[in-house]
């Protein structure tokens, strides 16, 4: 009777993996892509420039999307041509008069010019974003959710400890959707993420959650609980790692793409 159990349990994740597989190979495409803020990250070849734009970029996703790409293409017209090398020459005084009036939604262009020179004080620590997660990372015996506090810890030395909009904390039960997404993009490499940071594991990565991830995966019974934070998040990425073992955020963009694109709405997705 338990044996019969257990071939149950396999053949249902056999049959789920077929289904999302199916969804990936549909959607998992650059054409999918737009409006999502992902884009932005296509335009810079250079590492350096691109952690700084996907970590400017997922930061400032929250809200409506046409409203997210018009804050971010603000902030990088300012930065032009390169994030890296603005960054380099930045003070807190020349980043706090350049991002004046700036603001989104509940991120002020103060708290935008702190996240930068958090930013900027890490590159002159570590070399780069990627060396200093990398360091937490190993030092945290190769397991995410501390490397990313650590990671926002240092990032935060910009608000002098001080809470912000940009960069929540794992501790305080957020899910972290936004830096989630951020190492999403860095780490995993295909024809969606572009990826860089090689030496990190995708085995991992943490399902980026939102409102829209969780109603999809409640339907998908992935999930019972009925908060989207941490701990549902990891829950659910505990479920895709039934899945994929080696990558359980691989079918986070094409599954986002249901009820955006006019075929791809959850009802009509066979694994609903």
């Amino acid at each position: 009777m338990e044996t019969n159990h257990i071939d149950t349990e396999k053949l249902l994740t056999e049959r789920m993996r077929k289904e999302l597989e199916h969804l990936y190979e549909r959607y998992n495409k650059r054409e999918f892509v737009h409006p999502d803020p992902l884009e932005f990250l296509y335009d810079y070849e250079d590492l350096c420039d691109r952690e700084i734009v996907g970590l400017l970029a997922s930061s400032l996703a929250y809200g409506r999307v046409s409203q997210i790409n018009k804050s971010i293409s603000i902030v990088l017209d300012r930065m032009t041509p390169s994030p890296f090398r603005f960054l380099e020459k930045a003070s807190m005084e020349s980043l706090l008069r350049t991002f004046y009036g700036f603001k989104h939604r509940f991120t002020t262009g103060d708290e935008l010019a702190a996240m930068l020179f958090g930013m900027k004080n890490v590159i002159i620590k570590y070399g780069s974003l990627y060396a200093c997660f990398k360091t937490g990372f190993i030092n945290n015996g190769k397991s995410i959710l501390p490397a990313i506090t650590e990671f926002v810890e240092a990032l935060n030395s910009g608000f002098n400890c001080r809470s912000n909009s940009l960069l929540p904390l794992p501790a305080k039960g957020s899910a972290c959707k936004r830096i989630n997404l951020f190492l999403r993009w860095m780490i995993r490499r295909d024809d969606v993420d572009p990826g860089g940071w090689d030496d990190v594991p995708t085995s991992g990565l943490i399902v980026p959650l939102d409102t829209h991830m969780h109603r999809i995966c409640l339907t998908l019974g992935l999930t019972k609980r009925k908060q989207a934070d941490m701990k549902t998040a990891l829950q659910i990425t505990d479920s895709f790692r039934a899945v994929v073992p080696d990558d359980p955020v691989r079918y986070d963009f094409a599954l986002t793409r249901l009820g955006i694109w006019k075929d791809a709405s959850l009802e009509s997705f066979s694994g609903a």
